[in-house]
């Protein structure tokens, strides 16, 4: 009688067992030799260990399944689940084959990442990289797995009659897919084009939804922001793209911040300006580009006083705007208690009469005398400060005084320089002389 090929004999299970054990040490001793060989070159190069711990799990798991379809097969060579079991590990393959592949991707990548620094002063450029370089990893990812799904399903028979099927009629497939996948494919095709275009990049200062925050991740469907109290916020790419917003570092990690200060009148502009300097020399969050200090507005019964101080990034620009605050205030407080705040009230005559005895407070008029004031009386004495002139001197305003402010007012206004041709006085000179020519000529008391 001829024994059933079909079912499996103790003599196929003892191969089994042992072709396992063969596969199991056969895939160790290759994943030990592999491992020695790749830690000896990580001794003297640093990817070695990042290879290692990429690629080790999915390297032995891709052996692994290898060798128990080759044992599978030796022990059990015409058994009618044979065809089942050979798809199964077939998929095995793929997966374990895609996730290696995937790997190795990443691996690559990580170097790639790694030669760009972001922990230096100027980081556009490795900023830029580092986000182009995640994009696209993530990209070829999501591409690796599409493909194996895709290998996975055409191993199937009937898959691949429904596939010849959806590619004959692929136009209104593909209107359908892009209609139900109209917003998953436009964040897609936004997070690509924010990679590349630079329009922002990881590790951007940017200010969004009026939140002053950091780009963390960029992903194909959204951004995370890191806001500056430690919460998250989370925008899909499209806003990006379609919505306006600041980007404090688009060139450059250096920055000029302000720090405006309402006072009173009687406020010292000049040695406001000696303290400034003083403040700015003991602290190492001012980088040296830039100081001023001007008088930008003087009304409502106040003086604001801008300062300009410049710094490398934004969270020092901030810290030096907050030092430069409280060390401003607290010299006023100190040095010129006069020149605090104060509000100014002009109580008319008789009204503390009036309020006492419990009637109306009537509006005293004074009128104007017409007599001259006499001029000696509000001339200020020689040698006086008020002698002294009011104009720029020596000092050096953010857009004028040296040739760097001239230059930074070109860059912002693209203006062509204007020669003064005459002061104002010699104009005022020769308009004066042209009205007495023209009254000369046309004089209607002439003889």
């Amino acid at each position: 009688m001829t024994p059933d090929v079909t079912t499996p004999t103790w003599q196929s299970w003892l191969s089994f067992a042992v072709a396992v054990l063969v596969v199991l040490a056969a895939v160790l001793l290759v994943s030990a030799l592999v491992s020695v060989v790749v830690r000896a070159i990580a001794r003297r190069r640093e990817w070695g260990g990042i290879l290692v711990a990429r690629a080790r799990w999915p390297f032995r798991t891709f052996l692994l399944v290898l060798g128990l379809w080759v044992a599978v097969a030796v022990a059990f060579p015409e058994q009618e689940w044979r065809p089942a079991i050979d798809h199964l590990f077939l998929i095995a393959v793929i997966l374990a084959g895609s996730w290696l592949v995937a790997q190795g991707f990443l691996f690559l990548t990580d170097l790639g990442m790694r030669r760009y620094r972001v922990d230096v002063s100027d980081n556009r450029v490795a900023r830029r990289a580092r986000t182009q370089l995640q994009i696209v990893r993530r990209l070829v990812v999501v591409v690796i797995v599409v493909l194996a799904v895709g290998i996975i399903l055409f191993t199937f028979e009937s898959v691949r009659a429904l596939g010849a099927s959806v590619l004959a009629s692929a136009g209104i497939v593909s209107i359908v897919a892009g209609l139900a996948a109209q917003s998953v494919l436009a964040n897609m095709f936004a997070g690509v084009q924010l990679a590349f275009s630079d329009a922002i990049r990881v590790d951007d200062v940017v200010i969004v939804e009026d939140e002053w925050g950091r780009i963390e991740e960029i992903t194909l469907n959204y951004v995370v922001v890191g806001l500056w109290d430690d919460r998250r916020l989370v925008l899909p790419c499209t806003y990006f793209t379609t919505k306006p917003f600041e980007n404090w570092t688009r060139t450059s990690s250096q920055l000029l911040g302000a720090v405006e200060l309402d006072l009173d009148w009687r406020v010292s502009p000049a040695s406001m300006r000696e303290h400034l300097d003083r403040v700015l020399e003991r602290t190492d969050l001012w980088d040296g580009r830039a100081k001023v200090l001007q008088v930008t507005d003087a009304v409502g019964g106040y003086v604001r006083v801008r300062i300009l101080v410049t710094a490398v990034d934004a969270p020092t620009l901030f810290d030096l705007r907050c030092y430069v605050r409280e060390e401003m205030v607290h010299w006023i407080q100190l040095s010129q208690p006069e020149a605090q705040p104060a509000q100014r009230v002009l109580v008319p005559a008789g009204a503390a009469e009036d309020v006492a005895s419990g009637s109306e407070p009537t509006r005293r008029v004074m009128a104007s005398s017409p007599v001259k004031a006499d001029a000696s009386a509000t001339r200020p004495a020689e040698g006086d400060v008020a002698d002294e002139p009011v104009g720029d001197g020596d000092r050096a305003g953010l857009f004028t005084g040296t040739p760097e402010a001239q230059e930074r007012a070109l860059a912002f206004t693209q203006a062509i320089p204007v020669v003064r041709i005459a002061d104002d006085d010699e104009a005022a000179d020769d308009v004066a002389s042209d009205r007495r020519m023209r009254g000369d000529d046309a004089s209607p008391d002439g003889p």
